[in-house]
């Protein structure tokens, strides 16, 4: 993009503390607020300053339906506000802002997800992503949906248990965690990303907007999302098509360059089928926030991962990054995103 109306950056990234519980309701109120104070204070903006609002969500999750319009609360009735809602993670709430704003229909947006997970049993809940008439009534968990997903690679060897581990350990002990017993076999629990609580928000500007407001904004250079068949036994699940092709729109296939790469993966086996899909290099260090399996809050973690990214270029930490989010079972809908510290 060279464009100056349509060079669009992160310019500002908070997140609510993970924890696995919270005593607040299932709007996120109580979690956005101080995400949005946090973010006018170091912007030096009052709500005011935000053409539009994009938030990500689901009311399976809270329990109750249009959970999304309660959690405008956290914004405020005055004055009147230009906002939309996705349901699935805010990452993709996140890719409607950036349209918006390259459409030239706003210069600013703030994009925020929530979830609070601790409501419900969150692989029951996540049961309802399913083909509601053949699979659905099943009632097959996300864990065991996955657990399939991490068998079908270990039997066509493209891992192994030990690079399950490894994912996990990162430069610590490998060992100690095989010796763990299964909960999903092959899943242990460490595999799985934990039960999270929590919130998030970036904020979105264009162009000189940008730069007044950040000294170094993350310029988003390209955005893409694909998504692949929901019928499970239609695909092989030890790969992710949706994943590298997203991933070839945005980066036309050198994935060379990228110091870090924020990848959203719920379960250790899945860091693996989505670093082979994007071809990531070894001199990228994937997950330095520590990932979803760290802290998974869900409908805010995917919007995270390009929240960390950013973070890291808006810091100096990094010069380009790739961030990616997924939703739906066994890696079905993925998006990625490239940032760098130039424009272009």
């Amino acid at each position: 993009m060279t464009d100056n109306a349509t060079d669009i950056a992160v310019v500002g990234f908070a997140h609510a503390p993970h924890v696995p519980e919270t005593f607040g309701t299932t709007n996120g109120v109580e979690m956005l607020v101080p995400c949005f104070q946090q973010l006018y204070d170091r912007l030096g903006i009052t709500k005011s300053d935000i053409d539009f609002w994009c938030s990500g969500s689901s009311d399976y999750l809270a329990g109750r339906a249009f959970s999304f319009i309660s959690a405008i609360d956290a914004i405020g009735a005055v004055p009147p506000i230009n906002e939309s809602h996705v349901e699935m993670d805010a990452a993709w709430a996140l890719y409607e802002a950036w349209v918006k704003l390259r459409s030239g229909q706003a210069t600013t947006a703030l994009v925020y997800g929530f979830g609070k997970s601790s409501a419900g049993t969150q692989r029951q809940v996540l049961t309802m992503q399913l083909d509601p008439y053949l699979v659905a009534p099943l009632w097959p968990d996300a864990w065991s949906i996955a657990g399939l997903q991490a068998r079908a690679g270990l039997d066509a060897g493209r891992w192994t248990e030990r690079d399950m581990a490894a994912v996990v350990a990162g430069d610590g002990d490998a060992d100690s965690l095989l010796d763990q017993p299964y909960v999903a076999d092959p899943l242990r629990a460490h595999d799985i990303a934990p039960i999270t609580d929590g919130a998030a928000a970036i904020v979105l500007a264009v162009g000189d907007r940008a730069r007044e407001l950040c000294e170094r904004p993350a310029w988003i250079t390209g955005m893409a999302h694909r998504t692949d068949t929901p019928v499970l036994g239609a695909r092989d699940l030890t790969v992710s098509p949706s994943t590298a092709a997203a991933a070839h729109a945005v980066t036309g296939g050198d994935v060379s360059g990228f110091d870090i790469a924020e990848l959203h993966a719920p379960f250790s086996h899945q860091q693996l089928i989505l670093a082979e899909a994007i071809g990531l290099k070894n001199g990228t260090k994937v997950n330095p926030s520590g990932g979803a399996l760290a802290a998974n809050p869900m409908f805010a973690a995917g919007l995270e991962r390009i929240g960390f990214a950013a973070e890291a270029i808006i810091a100096g930490s990094a010069n380009r990054a790739l961030a990616h989010a997924t939703s739906g079972p066994a890696l079905q809908q993925n998006l990625v995103t490239v940032l760098g510290s130039e424009n272009r």
